[in-house]
């Protein structure tokens, strides 16, 4: 391997755009995909007495008419999961989960008025999980008190610190949940903010330990997609990492990710090269999208060759997860 070396310091600086910064939708996304790995890895006695023979359910309609009611405000990273208990009984019960990336005042108020008002609404047991993703070492919230001339309320929650886990580290590169690996993924976003050499080795030691952990291609996919989105690198770093992947998929004989993955994120780069030629980089989607998902409909014809090419730049980056037609034209 080749170590990246960075060719100027506006480049350095230039490393985490905004929007990268914000880890809202791979930790979304990613625990959606996997929720009974996360529950393994942040809340085990939980992961126990769940029945996962039975299908897990994420509520959302519930979930926004219970932010609604409750005038709880922008709770992007809420997700409320209906589980079936294993004990036996026909049971089922709800799981409440937060994932805050920074000090939110009152937060656990905002807990305690989540667990009351989604026990109101299912009259269910609530199980409520806070993950904590700051870099705030002291801000560890965990209950909810309220007392007056003799009435008073004690709340209690789980509270997960990802911070604490920056002194095992070992211990999570040899952990076999991948929840480990987005741990350490998180963790080593937030140590090379702005030191693109340091974030491009880690990024590509991470990668490579998802073909030696033994996980499926799926998997594989789901956590590249993380590792990808909160570790961002500038596009001549990202071009020399895609060119080590390649290689080393090709030694290993598992291309996961360097097929038609790769030809999709290589739209995007066509399309900055050639900045007038929508027609060319329109013509190489549909065939693209032909090849993943079969005959495509003229109003799609339509849509793509009638786009501007930051739209088809958007959608070709998209093509390299989805697993359907909604989820390339997702905004």
């Amino acid at each position: 391997m080749q170590p990246y070396r960075q060719k100027s310091k506006h480049l350095q600086s230039h490393t985490d755009h905004c929007q990268n910064n914000e880890f809202d939708t791979p930790w979304k996304e990613i625990l959606e995909a996997n929720f009974k790995d996360f529950m393994a890895f942040f809340l085990p006695e939980a992961h126990d007495g769940i029945d996962w023979t039975r299908e897990h359910e994420f509520l959302d309609q519930e979930l926004a008419r219970i932010t609604r009611e409750a005038e709880i405000g922008d709770r992007r990273m809420d997700k409320l999961v209906k589980v079936w208990q294993r004990d036996g009984v026909e049971r089922w019960a709800l799981i409440h989960v937060e994932i805050q990336g920074d000090r939110k005042p009152n937060f656990a108020e905002g807990m305690f008025t989540y667990h009351y008002r989604a026990h109101d609404l299912q009259k269910r047991p609530v199980v409520s999980l806070a993950l904590l993703t700051d870099d705030e070492r002291g801000w560890r919230p965990s209950e909810y008190r309220h007392e007056l001339w003799g009435t008073g309320i004690q709340f209690k929650f789980n509270c997960i610190k990802l911070l604490d886990h920056m002194e095992s580290q070992a211990e999570l590169e040899h952990s076999s949940n991948p929840f480990a690996l987005v741990t350490l993924a998180h963790l080593h976003a937030k140590r090379t903010k702005h030191l693109t050499e340091d974030r491009y080795r880690v990024k590509w030691q991470l990668i490579r330990s998802l073909y030696q952990r033994g996980f499926d291609r799926q998997m594989v996919i789901n956590l590249f997609r993380f590792i990808d989105w909160v570790l961002h690198l500038p596009t001549d770093a990202d071009k020399q990492l895609w060119k080590e992947m390649i290689n080393f998929e090709e030694t290993q004989k598992m291309p996961y990710l360097s097929t038609l993955e790769r030809f999709s994120i290589e739209i995007g780069e066509q399309i900055g090269e050639k900045r007038g030629r929508q027609q060319e980089a329109s013509a190489m989607l549909l065939t693209l999208l032909g090849y993943k998902f079969g005959q495509i409909a003229d109003s799609v014809t339509a849509q793509v060759t009638g786009a501007e090419k930051e739209l088809i730049e958007k959608w070709s980056k998209n093509l390299m997860f989805a697993t359907s037609l909604d989820d390339v034209f997702a905004t």
